[in-house]
Order: structure tokens, then C-alpha cells, then sequence
């Protein structure tokens, strides 16, 4: 896993991330410490066997399903689906890696349908997805040929994911993933480096949402672009929800504010040219269980007489994409 970031550090050269070639190894080398996952050896001899293929294969990045390598024999795509499978959960996708399609629980190209229109151009500029899961939208990004696209997100079968694109891909293509933390990310004394900066999902997860925005804000260019992706509850609820105990199944959700109410926070960290750019209530038929998630998904956590609830009677998950700059 650390030779992922070999070719990494040059990137960083001249540029107000310089700092992160000294700070960051010993924060990555204890995220990659063995004894704090005893699922790690199962997904190391995994991408052992994954690491066997060829690398440096033909892809394609631009269509729903990214796509890598060619149809190989009956025999090496046995042996590949069942290192492909030893990742399970594949929860954000679709991809189709040497013919093999792995349908993820979430799809995810119907969010990146829906945010992509209303992005600026990332050609050319520093990306950063915090929250980035197996790094699908992280290789959506890299599709539009920005100077360097950086990953970041805990968990290390996340990282086993995106080292399995990386690998069949090669480093022609300058993606990155970091198993850390926001919060762990240092911030140069000269200001952020990113250009964009995009958190799709973490939002409600936080305890605190404004410190949230404020450290994506510290880790943006002046005049740079912040893409934030949230649980909304509708206008018609109210100004906010906090969940009594679980939503949606889910402990670790904090806090659902209205579209209007999150325009708010965003002002207040200092972000200009606020708006709510997309809204749009998850269906099953984009996040469900599959044979390459097959644990409960959407459906079972929604009221079965009436879909627009919860079954804790909470408004359905309903998602808003939010756009917005720092002051140049």
C-alpha cells in the first residue's frame, strides 16, 4: 500500500501542499499500521492476487461503468472475481474491471449525473474529495484532467478499492487516496492549495457541521470552488432535524437542516455565491443491495407502507447538492 504514494510526493513540489512530504508519512504510516484492522490481511492478499494482472491497462473514465482492461480468460476471471469479491462491500460504483461488472450497492453516476453539470472547470487545477469512499467520483474527477486529484477518506477497504483501479490504470493518471481524516489533513500557514474541493455524504456524519465547512473552506484557493452534499430535510418539515437516537438505521447522523437553513451555515463560514444547484429524494433503484453488497440497504430502512418516511417516521433521505466559493 505505501508504494501507491512513491510517484505521489513530486506532485506536491512547489506548491503549498510541500509541507504534507514531511507531515504526512508518519499519518499515513499509522493508518496502514497492521494491528488497527483485522480485516487488513483478508484485503492485502486480495489485492496481492489482483496485483498479479497486468497493470497499465486501457480505460476509459468518462462512462457510468469505469471501465479497465479487456474480457481475459474463463479461468483468470474466476480467479479475479473472487479477489474482486474478497472486498465486499462494494458500496459506490459502477465498474467494469477486465469484463467483470461489479455492481455496487450505490449507483453513483446517477450523483455525478446530477452534480456535473454545475461544476467549474477542473482542467489543469488541484481537486480534493474528502469522504471519497472507493474513489469512484475521485476517478470521475480525473476524467476532466486535473493537475492532481486527492482522495481522502478512513478506511482502509476503501483504499483496497482504489488501489484495485490503480493498479489496472497506472500512474498516467495523477489520483491519490489518503486513509485519513479532514481534520488530519495539514493546512499550509500560506493558505489552502485546492482548487475544488468536494464532500459528497460527510456532512450529517459530523457533530459539528460549521467546523465542517470551515476546514474544507481552509483547505481551498481563494476564489476556489466548494461542492457539499448533504441530507436535507424539505422546507415543509421545518428549519432542522436531529435524529432522537437512529435515521434511516443510521447512529452516526447528527444533523438534517432545510436547504435554506444549510445556505445559512455556508454564509456564516465566509462562503460566497451560495446555491443549491440539484434536489433530489434516493431512490431504491439507487441504492440497494446487490451480490456485491449484500447487506440491507435503502429499502429496509424506509417505512414499507410509504417510502417518503423513514422507519423511524422521519422524512426520507433527501439529497441536496450545494455550490459556492471561497472570497478570492
Amino acid at each position: 500500500m505505501k508504494r501507491h504514494y512513491d510517484s505521489f510526493w513530486s506532485h506536491l513540489n512547489d506548491t503549498r501542499l510541500q509541507h504534507w512530504k514531511s507531515e504526512l508519512p508518519p499519518l499515513i504510516d499509522e493508518a496502514l499500521h497492521p494491528e488497527g484492522n483485522g480485516n487488513l490481511p483478508r484485503w492485502l492478499d486480495a489485492l496481492q492476487i489482483i496485483n498479479a494482472f497486468p497493470s497499465n491497462q486501457t480505460y476509459d473514465l468518462e462512462q457510468s461503468a469505469i471501465r479497465v482492461g479487456e474480457a481475459l480468460s474463463p479461468e483468470d476471471t474466476e480467479k479475479l472475481t473472487a479477489a474482486l469479491k474478497a472486498l465486499h462491500p462494494w458500496r459506490k460504483g459502477p465498474f467494469n474491471i477486465h469484463g467483470i461488472e461489479i455492481d455496487t450497492e450505490w449507483r453513483s453516476d446517477w450523483k455525478w449525473d446530477r452534480v456535473h453539470p454545475h461544476l467549474a472547470s477542473m482542467e489543469g487545477k488541484r481537486v480534493l474529495d474528502v469522504g471519497c469512499g472507493s474513489g469512484y467520483h475521485l476517478w470521475r474527477m480525473a476524467a476532466e484532467k486535473p493537475k492532481l486529484a486527492v482522495g481522502i477518506d478512513p478506511s482502509l477497504l476503501f483504499l483496497s478499492q482504489f488501489l484495485t483501479l490503480k493498479h489496472f490504470i497506472g500512474e498516467e493518471v495523477p489520483a491519490y487516496f489518503l486513509p485519513l481524516t479532514l481534520e488530519q489533513l495539514p493546512v499550509s500557514q500560506k493558505g489552502g492549495a485546492f482548487d475544488t474541493v468536494f464532500s459528497m455524504g460527510v456532512l450529517y456524519h459530523r457533530r459539528s457541521p460549521i467546523d465542517h465547512i470551515l476546514e474544507l473552506k481552509n483547505q481551498m484557493t481563494p476564489g476556489g470552488e466548494l461542492v457539499l452534499e448533504t441530507l436535507v430535510v424539505p422546507e415543509s418539515f421545518g428549519q432542522l432535524l436531529v435524529p432522537e437516537d437512529r435515521y434511516a438505521q443510521m447512529r452516526n447522523v447528527w444533523f438534517l437542516p432545510s436547504v435554506e437553513e444549510l445556505s445559512i451555515w455556508m454564509r456564516r463560514c465566509g462562503l460566497q455565491n451560495v446555491r443549491c444547484v440539484d434536489l433530489n429524494q434516493t431512490s431504491i433503484e439507487e441504492q440497494r443491495p446487490t451480490e456485491w453488497m449484500e447487506w440491507n440497504s435503502l429499502e429496509s430502512f424506509l417505512d414499507p407502507n410509504d417510502h417518503n418516511l423513514t422507519v423511524e417516521g422521519y422524512p426520507a433521505p433527501l439529497r441536496a447538492v450545494m455550490v459556492a466559493n471561497k472570497p478570492k
